[in-house]
């Protein structure tokens, strides 16, 4: 069963996260995200979790650390500013193997930027911003519906994966209200439990090992340095740093086809649009507009890890078009995976773009 709501996109993800089973909010008031943790902080207690406003981003992304490892379904809600505090303890995070959820409610930048305004800038600061080889897990929402059902999907990528999952969301869906579908439950995946008398980072077939909650007879060194199995610092073994850093990335890596989410629009489409997040909106207004052009369209709802195997699915493309709220961050990722021209269509300041605009971008690609 179902029940109708019209609801805005930042409350969306908070309602997405408390189904999921999040039962801790650690997080600092930042435009435009600022209604995840208002949202979180009138029903959490209600539920039993617990909401904390810290002094600032950096002990947010800490306390969130810190209560995934007491067992809790945990997560913080913030913007670009607070999101570049956050990058030295999200590496922490991948280093020791903690599910935890980061909603980044994407606004103009660089620095302090466009508070107000809508962006897609953080794309690659999510995937490289901390230092190191590593995998993160990000979702693209385009619609308040999916910034509940992307919340829910990012918790249990985080939980199943034991590593940070993202919701790259932008400020256009996050303030935006549409009625949306919530349902009664949604599929939740729990955390792989601790084998006694496994090593607390003693990994079996599918890379993950078992969680060792605080709190329940567990006594786990956790530690952000190279270490082994029990966790214990090993930092000048070059082979230990090895197989360690190559568990980390194949254990995401190894299961991108499986776990890819996009949606394909006309599949022998010889132009085609590849978008994710609010750009994708305009792409299907001009799908609507423009039914007989048999417009081709990749939309990502799962940005990272990229599935490039999905370009394959236009074999008659002659171009991509990539509209981005960015400088072309995504359209350089395609770049590297095709060998037809990817032409970036930037758009920075706030605004979407219009249909007109992606039209004449069409028109000029097409009479190539």
């Amino acid at each position: 069963m179902t029940r109708i709501e019209f609801m805005q996109g930042n409350a969306a993800s908070a309602e997405g996260a408390l189904a999921a089973g999040c039962r801790f909010f650690g997080g600092y008031p930042i435009t435009p995200s600022t209604e995840v943790a208002e949202l979180m902080a009138r029903k959490m207690p209600k539920l039993g979790g617990v909401f904390v406003q810290m002094e600032d981003e950096i002990a947010s992304i800490a306390a969130v650390i810190g209560a995934a490892w007491t067992g809790k379904k945990a997560m913080t809600a913030t913007s670009g500013p607070g999101f570049s505090l956050m990058l030295e303890n999200i590496g922490f995070a991948i280093m020791t193997e903690t599910p935890l959820v980061i909603v980044n409610v994407q606004r103009g930048g660089p620095s302090t930027g466009q508070p107000t305004m809508s962006a897609q800038g953080d794309m690659l600061q999510c995937r490289f911003g901390s230092h190191g080889d590593m995998a993160i897990l990000a979702l693209a929402p385009d619609s308040v519906q999916e910034m509940y059902d992307l919340t829910v999907k990012a918790f249990n990528l985080a939980e199943r994966f034991r590593c940070p999952a993202f919701l790259m969301a932008d400020e256009i869906i996050g303030h935006m209200r549409e009625r949306i579908d919530v349902p009664d439950r949604v599929e939740v995946v729990d955390r792989k439990p601790f084998v006694p008398g496994r090593l607390p980072f003693e990994a079996d077939d599918d890379r993950v090992p078992g969680f060792p909650t605080f709190g329940q007879g567990h006594h786990t060194h956790v530690t952000g340095l190279t270490h082994d199995a029990r966790g214990y610092p090993v930092t000048t073994d070059p082979a230990m740093h090895d197989a360690l850093v190559r568990r980390l990335v194949g254990k995401v890596e190894d299961a991108r086809r499986e776990i890819a989410d996009y949606r394909v629009t006309n599949p022998d489409a010889e132009v085609v649009f590849i978008c994710y997040g609010a750009p994708a909106r305009t792409v299907r207004q001009l799908v609507a507009d423009r039914p007989d052009d048999g417009i081709g369209v990749l939309r990502l709802r799962l940005v990272w890890p990229f599935p490039e195997h999905a370009l394959a699915e236009f074999p008659n493309a002659r171009a991509f078009v990539v509209p981005e709220q960015n400088l072309g961050q995504i359209a350089r990722e395609v770049e590297r995976h095709v060998r037809v021209p990817v032409i970036p269509v930037s758009k920075l300041g706030g605004e979407l773009h219009t249909p007109d605009e992606l039209a004449r971008v069409y028109e000029e690609v097409r009479a190539r």
